[in-house]
């Protein structure tokens, strides 16, 4: 179908010719930067180099007359300037931008008398793996300064939030990330990675929550030990309070007084929508989804009802695992849910001096090589993982500096950094540019950027109160749209469309896919 455009604006023209097409692959990944074929094999001591990539910049680029820090405006004064000017200095290594830059620096307080200096570094997960890192790179800049005698640096972490949280159920509007463990395919681990990626994060300083979305054979239950193994309700809500373990909030079908169901598909669906969604999960930092097998109603109703932020796949070397896998990173890429990592667990075992594979070798290998998904972890056959699933203590609690546990820590490390630049870059990929007058869209996949005029997106709208849904006749005509129409607002829905406010009250769903065939605006 061809796009309705509008007339150039000021500063662009319109691009005649139609987008150029982009390279797509099976799965949606958000990572292009990161090398596609890298693996745990390769990179075992990923949870120890990771910290060593804060970049100091050795040049910096002047700075705006005006900065801001925390809820107010510092002047161009020459304390302020040089302080911000030393931080700036200190480079996210997930952003490849400067700490200034990405808001981090928050509350700064001077007092250029007593050479006195504080401010708070405001990170986006307590879960950081580099937050002491930059912590002591922090006040070494600063106490570098030839006129500052002390420095305070607090540290803290964004509250917890959804990018789009006024959208969702009240029970998720307090979760910053919801990843998704699945494998399709039911005995190769899937729960205890799920269990033991979710104990890691909260060992990492996040506030995490597990929900065990198997209502037919429900694992959690075995897997943790908490006190109470009931779920309670708060009558006067009429929501869930979920049961905790060592720290971490926990809810299961199997803690609901049921056991396993016995149930059609349609009442599971509802059942997994009221457990999940009317819990009182507080504040969460991330929550653990452990999925069910397969990739039916009970699957895509999960997807749906919940703003997944990413996916890890769970396989096993067998060939008939990763037949059943693919099935569901395709379904992740058609819901436009990232797959950041693949455990391949079982993969081989010690004996002897030598390295044995039972089950053959490649299966992880070959998912990450056909769907693009940039880390491998493998996970070794160890009795002692099995035998800390059925005693009801996670191994990577029960022996925090084990083989087993390392893996979950370098696991736990590539979550936290593919969830940050998962909404970095969401929340970023468009915008207004009120300077230009134009829309700037960069889709979270993709490094191509461009620009679009606001009358073209408004006139391209594809709802039912622009479009016939019966007849296709276009209700919406192109005099209804004033040239100079302007956003009033652009907010993310989830990884896949904006929603996009206009003057005229009209909220607009626009996927990344339709605003990519739109006629482009080009510089003049």
């Amino acid at each position: 179908m061809q796009a309705v455009h509008a007339s150039s604006s000021p500063h662009f023209s319109i691009h005649s010719s139609k987008p150029p097409n982009s390279t797509t692959t099976t799965c949606s990944l958000f990572t292009s930067s990161v090398n596609v074929k890298s693996s745990q094999r390769d990179q075992s001591s990923l949870w120890t180099s990771y910290n060593k990539r804060v970049i100091l910049k050795s040049t910096f680029s002047a700075k705006a007359t005006s900065v801001e820090v925390g809820n107010s405006s510092v002047s161009t004064g020459t304390a302020e300037d040089d302080v911000l000017k030393a931080l700036s200095q200190i480079i996210d290594p997930d952003f490849g931008t400067d700490i200034v830059t990405c808001g981090f620096v928050k509350d700064l307080q001077i007092d250029e008398a007593l050479g006195e200096v504080s401010f708070r570094l405001e990170l986006t997960t307590p879960a950081c793996p580099i937050k002491d890192v930059f912590e002591q790179k922090a006040n070494e800049v600063v106490a570098a300064l030839p006129w500052v005698k002390n420095v305070n640096v607090t540290m803290s972490a964004q509250p917890a939030k959804p990018l789009y949280a006024e959208q969702l159920p009240a029970g998720l509007r307090t979760i910053s990330n919801i990843i998704a463990v699945s494998s399709c395919k039911g005995g190769v681990g899937k729960s205890t990675v799920a269990v033991n990626l979710a104990y890691t994060l909260a060992d990492m300083g996040a506030r995490v929550g597990i929900f065990d979305a198997d209502v037919y054979g429900p694992s959690l239950p075995t897997m943790v030990s908490p006190e109470s193994r009931l779920l309670e309700m708060n009558p006067e809500k009429k929501t869930i309070i979920p049961t905790e373990y060592m720290g971490v909030k926990l809810v299961s079908f199997g803690f609901a007084g049921q056991g396993r169901a016995i149930m059609r598909g349609p009442m599971v669906s509802g059942v997994i929508n009221q457990l999940l969604t009317t819990t009182e999960w507080g504040e969460l930092d991330y929550l653990v989804i452990d999925m069910p097998p397969g990739t039916g109603d009970i699957q895509l109703t999960l997807c749906q009802i919940v703003p997944l932020t990413a996916a890890v796949i769970v396989t096993t070397p067998q060939k008939l695992s990763f037949i059943d896998v693919a099935k569901g990173v395709r379904m992740f890429s058609k819901l436009k849910v990232p797959c950041v990592a693949v455990v391949e667990n079982m993969c081989h075992f010690d004996a002897d001096g030598k390295r044995y594979y039972p089950f053959g070798r490649g299966s992880g290998s070959q998912v990450v090589e056909q769907f693009g998904i940039p880390h491998l972890f493998d996970l070794p056959i160890r009795p002692t993982l099995s035998a800390s699933g059925d005693s009801g203590m996670p191994e990577v609690v029960a022996d925090p500096q084990g083989e087993v546990s390392k893996i979950f820590q370098n696991l736990g490390v590539c979550v936290v950094q593919q969830c940050a630049k998962i909404r970095q870059q969401v929340s970023t990929a468009v915008s207004y540019d009120k300077s230009v007058k134009a829309i700037k869209v960069r889709v979270p996949d993709s490094d191509e950027e461009f620009f679009l005029h606001p009358a073209t997106v408004r006139r391209n709208d594809r709802s039912a109160q622009s479009v016939d849904e019966w007849t296709g006749e276009q209700k919406l005509q192109y005099s209804d749209v004033p040239e100079d129409i302007e956003p009033e607002e652009i907010r993310p829905m989830g990884n896949y469309a904006v929603s996009i406010n206009w003057p005229d009250g009209f909220s607009q769903i626009a996927p990344y896919e339709q605003l990519q065939t739109m006629e482009r605006l080009v510089a003049v």
